[in-house]
């Protein structure tokens, strides 16, 4: 069958009868344009699936875990009027892994992923289920047999070069509306494996690229990407349209609409994508494109990380330590620690990390060729869009605002894609720098980008 959207619900979307009406609602308006719907875990189900296996492992007590996703799922169902019993053979898998993992004391990745599977595999069966009740032609399939193949890497698996041909195989087997789990996939030898994180996004992408669709909708509680985090500021409000770059960058800097890795096979086929919010479909949310029109590129949103720490290096010999910065990037690379930015002269690097990293042996490898300090209390506030490539102003509104406020840059980096300014500051001052910086780039005075 030839479909020409995908819609992907996420957690939130999926959580409740109440939600899943409206998905039977979003999905019935666009029957026209042939829907491939994928779908998450029921919201909080995949970390209670998580917290079930330690449980597990550790010995302890895995009732309540258990009980609080049959109930869930049971629930939904005698909301809807669907048959109490239909996610039985998935609810019964879940009690023998987690019984097996207690007696056996071992919990593998391969193990983790297929016990972390069974909240989509759910998912799938009650909204395709609900879908059929409303008279659509709709089918629950497992990600692999609609024909995302992927590699072994349990955890945080990736889509193997066969998997084009096998969705698109899949899909052409078929008619109707097929229902897909998120997150999931199989590797050749037949053990399920997951994506890792914004794995059903990033299913949506896979799945999407593969059929050639027009548009991937991914669709969740906000109307779209916001100015800023509305639970931050107020005011926030959606930003029309986005392009990959900016899209990417927001992600990597704290956005969580959408996390990078979900882009891109959509980036490469050159396939728009839409966020949207399943609770107000009719606004018209955000569009993610490969290029703005002129009119387009402006600044678009703050991103904030609230937690991080700096690490301050200094060359111990002070100049020409050829193979310096290769020393410091092995250092975080071998203890798996991400860093955010970098800032660098001739002598010093300084790098921001998420706080709650363990940095004590990193600091001790780098503390063998150089001096080094760790900053805490701090946070990162990032303008992120197009604009900041085409002249100072911007740059100068940014540096401006903190002078106001008298709070000191503790780093700053602008990168080469020139769509992001990165400011760190005190962790206590942050919210102030936002409230300014949103006011001044995104309040009554400043130009509104317009809706696309």
């Amino acid at each position: 069958m030839r479909h020409g959207i995908v819609q992907k619900f996420g957690g939130t979307s999926v959580g409740s009868a109440d939600a899943i009406r409206r998905v039977g609602q979003i999905v019935a308006g666009a029957r026209e344009r042939a829907p491939f719907v994928v779908v998450s875990a029921a919201g909080g189900v995949t970390n209670r699936l998580i917290a079930l296996g330690e449980a597990a492992l550790a010995g302890g007590d895995v009732a309540e875990h258990e009980r609080e996703i049959v109930a869930l799922h049971r629930r939904i169902l005698a909301d809807l009027g669907l048959p109490e019993d239909l996610g039985d053979p998935w609810l019964a898998e879940l009690d023998g892994l987690a019984r097996g993992i207690a007696l056996l004391k071992e919990r593998s990745p391969r193990t983790a992923d297929r016990l972390a599977s069974l909240g989509e595999r759910l998912s799938a069966r009650i909204v395709a289920a609900h879908l059929a009740s409303l008279g659509l032609p709709a089918y629950a399939l497992d990600a692999w047999d609609a024909g995302l193949e992927t590699d072994a890497r349990f955890g945080c698996a990736r889509p193997l070069p066969s998997t084009r041909e096998r969705i698109r195989a899949a899909a052409a087997a078929r008619e109707g509306l097929p229902v897909v789990t998120g997150f999931l996939g199989r590797e050749p030898n037949g053990a399920v494996t997951t994506l890792g994180r914004g794995g059903s996004d990033y299913s949506a992408a896979i799945f999407g690229a593969a059929l050639g669709v027009a548009e991937i909708q991914i669709w969740t509680d906000v109307d779209g990407v916001m100015t800023a985090d509305p639970r931050q500021v107020p005011a926030a409000r959606p930003v029309p349209v986005l392009s990959f770059a900016e899209a990417a960058e927001l992600a990597f800097f704290g956005a969580k609409v959408l996390h990078p890795a979900t882009m891109a096979p959509a980036v490469k086929a050159g396939i728009p994508i839409r966020v949207l919010n399943t609770w107000r479909p009719a606004e018209p949310g955000t569009r993610v494109v490969s290029s703005l029109a002129p009119d387009e590129r402006r600044v678009k949103s703050i991103a904030t990380k609230g937690h991080i720490a700096a690490v301050n290096v200094v060359a111990s010999e002070m100049m020409f330590q050829y193979g310096f910065l290769e020393r410091i990037a092995d250092a975080f690379a071998r203890h798996e620690v991400v860093v955010d930015v970098i800032a660098t002269s001739e002598v010093s690097v300084a790098l921001t990390v998420d706080a709650a990293a363990d940095l004590r042996p990193v600091v001790a490898d780098l503390a063998a060729f150089s001096e080094v300090s760790v900053v805490r209390d701090l946070a990162l506030v990032s303008v992120v869009g197009e604009e900041l490539r085409d002249g100072l102003g911007i740059q100068a509104q940014i540096f401006a605002t903190l002078a106001e406020l008298g709070v000191r840059a503790e780093m700053a980096s602008y990168g080469a894609t020139r769509n992001n300014l990165s400011i760190v500051v005190a962790r206590e001052r942050a919210r102030d720098v936002v409230d300014a910086l949103h006011e001044r780039l995104f309040g009554a005075g400043a130009a509104p980008a317009r809706r696309s």
